[in-house]
């Protein structure tokens, strides 16, 4: 070693004093990965802020250039597109009340339109059942809802009507 390679290291740190025994010393958090092999050279201890073996996009990182397109490579003014799903969704792959289907939103599309697993909220059987669509009228089946009072109390009149009476019962008794 040369004079002038002579590297000169200052200690800023206070010795431990009788008060604050504590053998704690900060540790760095990580935010990014592309900080962590910088860091991996500089300490044996840090913290990660994210999962590293997770190759999803943060649609939220100011730094991220990567865009998606829907895969048509076109500028489409979308937020954000859906390339995968994992597992199932109840009001599409389930049966569910008209009013509560996926395929077909309620706010969006025709009332009368169905998917294979949509029921009738009134009838509480397969869509469509035989009230479903009468043209022009409020009263069909396939605009009935759990949030309009009217509808719920079509379903509990149904209900009550399809139930065995006391009377009936006894009478196939004799």
């Amino acid at each position: 070693m040369n004079e002038n390679d002579i590297i000169e290291v200052i200690d800023i740190t206070s010795p431990p004093s009788p008060c604050n025994s504590s053998p704690l010393r900060p540790i760095f958090c990580l935010k990014k990965n592309a900080d962590m092999k910088r860091f991996e050279e500089i300490d044996d201890c840090f913290v990660l802020d994210f999962d590293p073996y997770n190759d999803t996009i943060n649609l939220h990182d100011p730094q991220n250039t990567t865009h998606v397109h829907g895969g048509r490579g076109d500028n489409d003014k979308e937020d954000i597109c859906i390339i995968a799903e994992k597992g199932q969704v109840p009001c599409r792959d389930y049966p569910h009340p008209r009013n509560l289907c996926y395929k077909f939103p309620f706010n969006t599309s025709l009332h009368s339109d169905h998917c294979e697993q949509c029921y009738c909220y009134v009838c509480e059987t397969v869509a469509p059942c035989n009230f479903w669509s009468v043209d022009g009228c409020e009263e069909a089946h396939c605009n009935a809802s759990e949030d309009k009072c009217y509808w719920t109390n079509q379903r509990n009149l149904k209900h009550r009507s399809s139930r065995p009476t006391f009377g009936s019962f006894y009478s196939k008794l004799e």
